[in-house]
C-alpha cells in the first residue's frame, strides 16, 4: 500500500516520508516551475499535487505526536506563504483568508464521518 511501519509500530517513518514527498512537490514542482502566486492557482495545485501526500491512507497512520502534527502542519503552512499577501499573515488567519482548515481538522472530521 505505500505505508510505513516500524519495527514498533510507530509512524515516524511514515510522517517523515509524507512530508518528504509533499515537499518536494511543493518546492519542486509548483514553486520553481509556476510564476502566478494568485490564491486560485496555489490553492489549487496544492489540493491537487501536495495535500494527497499528507493524506495519503492516513486513516492507518494518523499522527498523534505533536511534533508528527506540526511535521506535516508545516508542509500546509508553507504553501499558505507561498500565496501572495500571505507572508504577513499567521498561519490560522492566512487558512481562514483561503478557506483552508487545519489538517487535524480535516484528518479528525473524516474519522468522524466514517464512525458515523
Amino acid at each position: 500500500m505505500g505505508v510505513i511501519i516500524s519495527e514498533d509500530l510507530k509512524w515516524q517513518k511514515q510522517c517523515s516520508e509524507a512530508v518528504r514527498k509533499a515537499n518536494r512537490m511543493l518546492q519542486g514542482m509548483i514553486k520553481r516551475n509556476f510564476i502566478d502566486r494568485s490564491q486560485e492557482t496555489i490553492i489549487l495545485l496544492y489540493k491537487s499535487l501536495v495535500r494527497p501526500h499528507l493524506e495519503y491512507c492516513y486513516q492507518i497512520w494518523s499522527p498523534y505526536y505533536k511534533k508528527d502534527i506540526k511535521l506535516i502542519e508545516g508542509v500546509q503552512r508553507r504553501a499558505t506563504k507561498l500565496v501572495t499577501g500571505m507572508q504577513v499573515l499567521n498561519y490560522n488567519d492566512g487558512l481562514k483568508r483561503l478557506g483552508l482548515q487545519r489538517l487535524e481538522g480535516r484528518r479528525m472530521r473524516s474519522d468522524l464521518i466514517e464512525t458515523f
